[in-house]
């Protein structure tokens, strides 16, 4: 007998990053924080007065390297908190930019944590 296949969730990367959302049928946009990443979703914070709700449709302007990008997304599930996201990404550079930011955060970290260990080890 066949058991229903269960996918793992996709690895996520904490964040602090400010980006702008629109809600599909919106003319203007909103400011909130993407708290985690992943090549298929993330947590947006927003403030309480913009809570969205499950199935809304957003575009996510996210800029990395000085690139700017548009990227899809439908609301999964909301807390007074904010919002997870599941991405929908149209084409292969959707997913390209969230993977350069994904790649940007863990490179800036690494070399933070470098920094830290040659201060450490001068000091010691």
């Amino acid at each position: 007998m066949n058991e229903p296949s269960v996918t793992a969730p996709s690895r996520r990367i904490p964040l602090q990053m400010d980006v702008e959302y629109r809600r599909s049928y919106a003319r203007r946009g909103e400011k909130g924080c993407l708290k985690n990443i992943s090549l298929t979703g993330a947590f947006l914070e927003t403030p309480i007065k913009h809570l969205l709700a499950p199935n809304d449709k957003l575009t996510i302007t996210i800029l990395v390297s000085g690139r700017s990008r548009q990227i899809a997304a439908h609301v999964v599930w909301n807390s007074d908190r904010g919002c997870g996201l599941k991405f929908l990404p149209i084409n292969g550079r959707d997913v390209q930019i969230v993977d350069d930011l994904m790649y940007f955060v863990e490179t800036s970290r690494e070399s933070q944590r470098n920094v830290l260990d040659d201060i450490f080890r001068k000091v010691t």
